[in-house]
């Protein structure tokens, strides 16, 4: 497979994104007529940070400083930008990471948010630069190592705040990326870069995988520092026994012989509710012959700790334990609306589609609840409907 991989040892902002994957190849002619829409230029020149020569990429607007402030005209200014569905997009998902992030640090519903350090026009640049950068490269698939964040405080609008900043760390928290403080005391991944990376990256490795490079890009960052500050951006060919991708996980285990299968089936929503991937409850003989289940829980390993407080919270359980897991193969999933004819009425019935790295097609599942709301309306047997969307979704819409 395709693998693109990044080494962000000095961090990642959208600039530096981009200066790295137009110097793997990347159609420079493209981004520049993209964000010609937004009245912005395109600077890209070569530097040098500690003896490696990277690509160093600025967005100027051409009617001076930017505007666009509001997630509405944020919003708006890209939809209304005239490119590609698929690039638009990528663009509105990255910017509602940062806008999600935001409002939930500060307290107020994005849409009465003001972006002060990301509203200016570079910021629609990194958006829509990023977005058809990627989409260009072509990769099957996109992996990252740690991302140095920095350390220390950093000047915003709102004062001084800890690095990384508290809307990086919300941004981080919703995804498998590995991250560590470090190694020296400034921001070096923005919010930004980390939802560029949040919503591109597919899974993060301790080091690198073992691959055959076959080229390397370097994007510049802004800030001379006593390492080269560049994003390191490698493409190769990674060989897999099986076309899965791989997401990094921890599973949680408590074993409880008190709770009532009330509390468990609330535990259940709680958790799937909070972000966990899968919970399973299992009957078990405790000690001393009484009854009793034990808890398996799987989750990122940025929401182990968290879980795992919430699960004594919930059950009383004195302990939780941590296993032993490298990581997990996963399908590329992605949900759907269909719409169908059952029974003479147009019904539409959510459906989960499972891919492989390729794109083969490996399953499809209908939305349990909405098949049964179905059935429930035409008095049908509910295996039936299952049967009928599923059948139905494989011919028209996902082959």
């Amino acid at each position: 497979m395709k693998a693109l991989v990044f080494e962000p040892f000095s961090g990642a902002s959208g600039d530096m994104v981009i200066g790295g994957l137009l110097d793997l190849g990347a159609d420079e002619s493209r981004i520049r007529d993209a964000i010609s829409a937004f009245d912005l230029e395109l600077e890209v020149k070569e530097v040098e940070k500690r003896g490696i020569v990277a690509k160093k990429v600025e967005f100027m607007s051409k009617r001076g400083a930017g505007s666009v402030r509001s997630y509405r005209d944020i919003i708006k200014t890209i939809e209304d930008s005239g490119l590609s569905k698929e690039v638009i997009q990528h663009s509105l998902n990255v910017f509602e990471r940062i806008a999600n992030a935001e409002s939930k640090v500060h307290g107020e519903p994005k849409e009465r948010l003001t972006f002060h350090e990301l509203g200016d026009l570079d910021t629609i640049g990194d958006l829509i630069g990023s977005s058809i950068a990627f989409l260009d490269i072509h990769a099957d698939m996109i992996i990252s190592t740690p991302i140095s964040v920095g350390s220390g405080f950093v000047n915003t609008e709102h004062g001084s705040l800890p690095v990384p900043a508290p809307a990086t760390v919300e941004i981080l928290k919703n995804t498998s990326l590995l991250y560590q403080g470090g190694p020296v005391a400034t921001e070096l991944l923005t919010p930004t870069g980390a939802a560029i990376f949040a919503h591109f990256v597919q899974h993060s490795e301790p080091f690198l995988p073992q691959m055959r490079i076959e080229k390397t890009g370097y994007g510049a960052g802004t800030r001379d520092l006593p390492m080269p500050n560049v994003l390191r951006i490698s493409i190769g060919e990674i060989e897999e026994s099986v076309s899965l991708l791989r997401d990094e996980v921890e599973v949680l285990e408590t074993n409880v012989d008190n709770v009532t299968g009330e509390v468990l089936g609330n535990l259940i929503e709680v958790l799937m509710a909070e972000g966990a991937k899968d919970v399973a409850i299992l009957p078990a003989q405790m000690k001393k012959g009484r009854s009793g289940h034990l808890i398996k829980v799987i989750v990122t390993p940025q929401d182990a700790s968290r879980t795992a407080y919430r699960i004594m919270e919930e059950t009383g359980s004195l302990g939780v334990r941590v296993m032993q897991v490298k990581h997990r193969f996963v399908a590329n999933r992605e949900q759907r609306k269909v719409k169908m004819r059952i029974k003479g009425v147009e019904k539409e019935v959510g459906v989960k589609i499972g891919r492989d790295a390729k794109g083969n097609l490996l399953n499809v599942a209908a939305e349990f609840e909405d098949a049964k709301k179905v059935a429930k309306e035409l008095r049908m047997p509910l295996k039936e409907v299952i049967k009928l969307v599923e059948e139905n979704a494989r011919k028209r819409h996902i082959m």
